[in-house]
């Protein structure tokens, strides 16, 4: 009987005859939220909602009632479309695939059409993403490769529900670039992020413009950028390091998306506030700002992909995800009260060092009243911090999780090294290897295996856009005004129809010229991991420098070792951080000093 409710109309038609029946009143009122929890309170509570709340509470509940179903259902389907991964080491969230994998997996899609999403009556195909939520990323790739790299999403009517998802490098460019103004974030974008409301990652228009003025020249700034690098380099020396070396004499397992969620951590808010957080050190304090962020980036992720009137309907009832969202919100204010706070003390001492140089971020914006408001301010700082910790420790995590299982890879990146690395040893024998953001900057190859990892773990694997007036992309698909865009970057660097048929392989030498001493142009619109078009990264090359430090610091003095037995699989979240860690041992290169 439960078999045949959840998969007919007949759960979905159940649901709604008795949320009606309880809702027996024919003209309701809005009254203010209830004191007490009867019966008639609850009905009350109800009769006040908006009609597509009701709509959202009936997807809500229909999910809860079919959820062990449709799950079910759906992860057989998905099981059907991934069984070339039985005898493989990872699933499509892991890294290398050989080439027989490719094939089976190629073969696989063509043989399944059932990959495509059900289109249930009533709930259209929102059951399909609530039974996929854990694996959002894999199973848009799977369905945009079987769709010809665009699909379309329908939910419940009344919900607002009408997505289309695309990895085609024809439309991007026609969304980013060609005609970018018919396709902003929009108010729902801001609504989803709302902490960063009125953040650069928020905003259209002249506003939009605004801010990337203004920011463009502040990370233009040669004082600040030489700053920068010389937080980067003295950190990497004076805390990664150290601590990278208490690991590998005490041979101890630790997790390095940790490690560099602190680095990261610290490396944003110095050149933020001008003051250094310090959770990069041995005694580990705890990272209560972190941890919101991560709250923050993981209630986002699920705003994005359920209907807003679901969401907002959670939100007003403090129920499932939304719930956690206000302390993490009020950890976050109150860790900008803090490096403020901590910022005025250090740049009002005289005689320490310390005396107020005028270069940090915040000087520049302190200065424009234009930025005054509370909000705006916060906004601003928490756009930012999420933005350089999450995108480049996400990435450095990838990296090394990719290179521990390409030792080739890894050879080749000391080789390139190597000339930098002989001076220096030969001055000091006995002394850790540390690279100069200047001495990384001409390495081709390095910059090719960042790539590459960025184009199969792109730290923000989704983009999301609000179509202003219809519209006809390249790939001859209409879209409508109103109409919600989802850009997977996750799936487009997995499309052989774009990247070939070794799509699947981690392979930096796809970045590398015939002559191997430069890199292949290869257009934004392709590779979006830097944005594309005139919301292009400000910070790329920052971010670049940053990483080439690390790895090539770390790399050169230390050998990593993946711990085995590690599920390794994104977590659900708007970054592409792992769900469990990355666990690894480090050994020491002594012999090469």
């Amino acid at each position: 009987m439960t078999v045949w409710l959840a998969r007919s109309w007949a759960m979905p038609l159940l649901a709604c005859l008795l949320l009606l029946v309880s809702l027996n009143t024919p003209t309701p009122e809005p009254i203010s939220a209830p004191s007490t929890h009867t019966l008639d309170s609850n009905r009350q509570l109800f009769c006040g909602l908006a009609v597509a709340d009701v709509v959202a509470l009936l997807g809500i509940g229909v999910a809860s009632l079919a959820k062990l179903q449709w799950m079910r259902a759906e992860k057989a389907r998905y099981q059907a479309t991934m069984r070339y991964c039985e005898h493989s080491e990872m699933t499509m969230s892991g890294a290398v695939k050989s080439q027989s994998t490719i094939k089976g997996e190629a073969s696989c899609r063509s043989k399944n059409p059932a990959v495509l999403p059900t289109n249930w009556p009533i709930l259209r195909m929102f059951p399909s993403f609530v039974a996929n939520l854990h694996k959002m990323n894999d199973y848009f790739t799977l369905v945009l490769a079987r769709s010809g790299h665009n699909f379309r999403v329908h939910g419940p009517p009344g919900t607002g529900m009408r997505f289309f998802v695309t990895c085609d490098p024809a439309n991007i460019r026609h969304i980013f670039t060609t005609n970018y103004t018919n396709f902003p974030k929009g108010a729902e974008f801001a609504a989803i992020f709302d902490i960063m409301s009125g953040g650069i990652f928020t905003i259209d228009g002249e506003p939009a413009c605004r801010q990337r003025t203004k920011i463009k020249s502040v990370l233009s700034n040669p004082q600040l950028v030489a700053r920068i690098e010389g937080w980067s380099r003295d950190k990497v020396e004076n805390n990664l390091l150290l601590l990278f070396t208490h690991m590998a004499r005490t041979s101890t397992s630790f997790n390095m998306q940790e490690l560099m969620s602190r680095l990261m951590f610290d490396l944003a808010a110095m050149p933020l506030f001008g003051v250094d957080p310090g959770l990069l050190s041995l005694d580990m304090p705890p990272m209560e700002a972190a941890v919101a962020m991560d709250t923050v980036m993981e209630v986002a992720y699920f705003r994005v992909v359920v209907p807003a009137s679901c969401w907002k309907l959670m939100r007003r009832l403090n129920i499932g995800p939304e719930r956690k969202l206000k302390a993490a919100h009020k950890v976050l204010r109150g860790f900008v009260m803090e490096m403020m706070e901590r910022r005025k003390i250090d740049t009002s001492s005289v005689g320490n060092g310390k005396q107020h140089e005028g270069v940090d971020i915040m000087s520049s914006f302190l200065d424009d009243p234009y930025y005054t408001d509370d909000d705006m301010f916060n906004a601003l700082t928490i756009s930012y911090m999420i933005a350089a910790r999450d995108i480049v420790g996400t990435a450095l995590t990838w990296i090394f999780y990719n290179l521990s299982q390409n030792p080739n890879i890894v050879s080749i990146i000391r080789n390139e090294l190597s000339p930098i690395a002989s001076c220096k040893v030969a001055a000091h024998p006995d002394a850790m290897v540390i690279f100069e953001p200047d001495e990384t900057k001409s390495l081709v190859y390095l910059r090719a295996v960042l790539y590459e990892t960025l184009r199969l773990y792109p730290p923000a694997p989704l983009e999301r856009k609000m179509v202003v007036t219809n519209d006809i992309l390249p790939s001859g698909h209409e879209v409508h005004a109103g109409d919600t865009i989802l850009i997977s970057l996750h799936s487009m660097g997995r499309m052989e129809g774009i990247w070939g048929k070794d799509c699947l392989n981690y392979n930096p030498d796809r970045w590398l010229s015939e002559d191997g001493n430069k890199l292949r142009y290869v257009p934004s619109h392709k590779f979006l991991a830097f944005n594309s078009g005139p919301r292009m990264c400000l910070g790329k090359d920052i971010a670049v420098m940053q990483m080439k430090t690390v790895i090539a610091s770390t790399l050169w003095n230390f050998d990593v070792e993946l711990m085995k037995g590690q599920c390794i699989e994104p977590k659900s979240s708007c970054i592409l951080e792992m769900k469990n860690g990355l666990i690894v041992k480090l050994k020491n290169r002594e012999m090469l000093h």
